[in-house]
């Protein structure tokens, strides 16, 4: 049984349930696609939304004789807006027709990588040559198990205008010592020495979420699974279509990047507002627009 199930409002199935409702998305399903893939063989995605902007993907194969054989599944969420404009690498996964893709940006200053919702489609453009490495806006979302509300870190009017001036320098001297900028590269090293000292001076009197108010960090062995810290700039709770049971869905600003969360209530510890941060590990996904 799939593990972030829960994030979208199924928290309590048994093994029959789960086969029933994965019966449902297949024969009732809201969205379908067939391709062929690069077998031969015709790949089938189908989906059935459970709620808003959540539900079960079941992906598999036609067989000789029509018949659908699911290959497997993934419980969905599917973020607003645009996330990042990069360029996008997408690559299959050893073990099955699923997909992974990645992107550098360097608001994050790591390589962010996502599991791709949007497989078949995926695979539809890259058949018709459609598909070439290149710039797609993506759109990232998260499924989290557990997490938990922070108070805000107070910060007057100077301070927040002084952190997004900061926060622009940093990043064009990113983007120029990715070039191959000598003294940028050396700015960033030194910014680098400066802020580890002030955090060694700070940490032993003070919280450090007082001193860290956002962070993105690769979490575990899993590549798509991220530690993260965000100020939360929109939240709504909504139900679960089949369970009732209760879900927040959360728009956090992040490292400079703005996604969209998702979380049971049961497994969420504070309550949100805007202006309050959210921290907890993340199932990162992502829709790219070819």
């Amino acid at each position: 049984m799939h593990s972030y199930l829960r994030s979208i409002g199924f928290s309590e199935l048994e093994r029959k349930e789960l086969d029933q409702i994965l019966k449902e998305v297949i024969t009732q399903y809201d969205e379908k696609t067939v391709i062929e893939n690069s077998e031969g063989h015709l790949f089938v995605e189908v989906s059935k939304i459970f709620g808003c902007d959540v539900g079960i993907t079941v992906c598999g194969e036609y067989d000789e004789n029509n018949e659908f054989e699911m290959e497997y599944y993934f419980p969905f969420f599917r973020g607003t807006g645009i996330t990042t404009q990069e360029n996008v690498l997408i690559e299959r996964h050893v073990g099955k027709e699923s997909y992974a893709g990645a992107v550098d940006d360097i608001r994050i200053g790591v390589t962010i990588i996502f599991y791709l919702q949007n497989a078949a489609e995926y695979l539809t453009e890259h058949r018709h040559g459609h598909y070439t490495k290149g710039v797609y806006p993506v759109t990232l979302a998260g499924l989290a198990r557990e997490a938990r509300i922070l108070l805000p870190v107070k910060k007057d009017e100077k301070q927040q205008r002084e952190e997004r001036e900061n926060t622009v320098n940093r990043n064009r001297m990113i983007a120029a010592a990715r070039n191959g900028d000598e003294e940028a590269m050396e700015n960033l090293t030194m910014e680098d020495i400066d802020t580890y000292s002030m955090i060694s001076g700070r940490i032993a009197n003070e919280d450090i979420y007082s001193i860290v108010d956002t962070y993105f960090m690769p979490y575990g062995m899993e590549c798509d699974l991220y530690n993260i810290m965000g100020e939360i700039t929109e939240w709504s709770i909504t139900k679960n279509t089949l369970t009732n049971e209760e879900i927040y869905q959360i728009r956090i600003f992040c490292n400079d990047m703005e996604m969209d969360i998702c979380v049971n209530a049961k497994d969420l510890l504070g309550k949100p507002e805007v202006g309050r941060r959210f921290k907890g590990v993340i199932w990162l996904q992502g829709n790219v627009d070819f």
